[in-house]
């Protein structure tokens, strides 16, 4: 029987901060407290957008969560409609991308396992279970997020909780430049130039905090958002409660930076074009208020 998404409060829905909604500036600033040299094009121009009040997970989805979700797949899967952004219309689980996850939880978890740095494990590792998963679909995020009665935050939203709102942050934290103690990047955590599993931490174990109370914002996973990728998006001007959705052939965004992440991957306001799971790959859900 497939899943509802009708799970709210069984996971993280305890766990999820309130980002309290407004105006601000989307996208690097030419002057601010944004403003980065080097920025990428698709960052440009900045542009008010407008989000309505949300909730986001403080962390990541941890491999202990994703692992109840597994538990009881391909039951868990959604239901058309499920997991609809209650902001965006036509934003829910589509019959077609059935298709797109994996049929039963054998070949769930023979993809959970994309690389020797993945963090599922088949039989739960008590220091493991607190890591954030990776090696997830974008439509495996979605999915989950339906699953545990949340959706997944638009690009808009996401920008507004890492950047503070009217703050307008270059990093979730501020100001400073990344380091080890803040963030999870650039394969530097475990205080080595290797990059390797001791490389990805236990969620909420840097210190790198957003104006929200949301941790790894910036490193430890890029995650996944609702958006497609379009690089002449933010060039239409003003958005409101708005997202990008332009079908399964166009990637789709990750945000944030990861563990293997270069700082500048760590902005705020930086954006990532992605269509295939990944290591440094994972996600967190939004709920409604």
């Amino acid at each position: 029987m497939t899943g509802t998404g009708g799970t709210a409060g069984t996971g993280g829905a305890s766990n999820a901060g309130l980002v309290p909604g407004g105006v601000y500036a989307m996208g690097r600033s030419a002057s601010g407290p944004d403003t980065f040299a080097s920025g990428d094009a698709d960052e440009l121009p900045e542009h008010s957008a407008s989000v309505s009040q949300f909730r986001l997970d403080v962390a990541e989805v941890t491999v202990e969560r994703f692992r109840r979700f597994v538990s009881q797949y391909p039951g868990s899967k959604p239901a058309a409609g499920a997991g609809a952004h209650p902001g965006i219309p036509s934003s829910g689980w589509k019959a077609a991308w059935d298709s797109l996850v994996a049929t039963d939880a054998y070949t769930l978890t023979i993809e959970l396992k994309c690389s020797f740095r993945a963090t599922w494990t088949d039989d739960p590792v008590q220091a493991n279970e607190q890591k954030p998963i990776n090696c997830v679909s974008w439509y495996m995020a979605f999915a989950f997020c339906a699953f545990d009665g949340a959706f997944l935050p638009s690009e808009a939203e996401w920008e507004f909780a890492a950047a503070g709102g009217g703050e307008n942050r270059l990093y979730p934290w501020g100001a400073a430049a990344p380091d080890p103690a803040r963030a999870s990047y650039d394969c530097r955590f475990d205080g080595n130039s290797v990059c390797d599993y001791t490389d990805i931490p236990p969620v909420r174990t840097t210190s790198g905090v957003g104006r929200f109370g949301h941790y790894d914002l910036g490193g430890s996973m890029r995650e996944w958002v609702l958006d497609s990728h379009d690089a002449a998006f933010y060039a239409q001007g003003t958005c409101t409660n708005c997202a990008r959705l332009l079908g399964d052939s166009v990637p789709r965004v990750t945000r944030g930076g990861g563990w293997q992440s270069i700082p500048a991957d760590l902005r705020a306001a930086a954006r990532t074009a992605q269509d295939e799971r990944e290591e440094d790959v994972g996600f967190r859900c939004a709920r409604a208020p």
